[in-house]
């Protein structure tokens, strides 16, 4: 006789083929491959803007320092975003 936690974790697998398959040894070292490059590119981008959001500081100009700053937030969550689409290639095995 099946617990209910089990009936529930069924019913979940039907609605979702994809979700809760097995993630080889491979995969596993592809993903963490992967959040190692985007962690590099996360930083080297970060770096260089702030290195233009001191410059814009230094300089006196809070407009420029306003849209250094927002572009180091879209470009953080554009490469999050990115590295959380190449995982779920790995993930579903393409």
């Amino acid at each position: 006789m099946k617990s209910a936690y089990d009936l529930a974790m069924e019913r979940l697998a039907k609605s979702d083929p994809h979700a809760g398959g097995t993630i080889t040894p491979a995969k596993k070292a592809r993903l963490a491959e992967l959040d190692a490059i985007y962690k590099g590119k996360i930083a080297e981008r970060e770096i260089f803007l702030r290195q233009k959001l001191n410059e814009a500081l230094a300089a006196g100009k809070a407009d420029e320092a306003t849209q250094v700053r927002a572009q180091m937030g879209s470009e953080r969550t554009r490469l999050e975003e990115e590295r959380e689409a190449e995982k779920d290639k790995v993930r579903q095995g393409r």
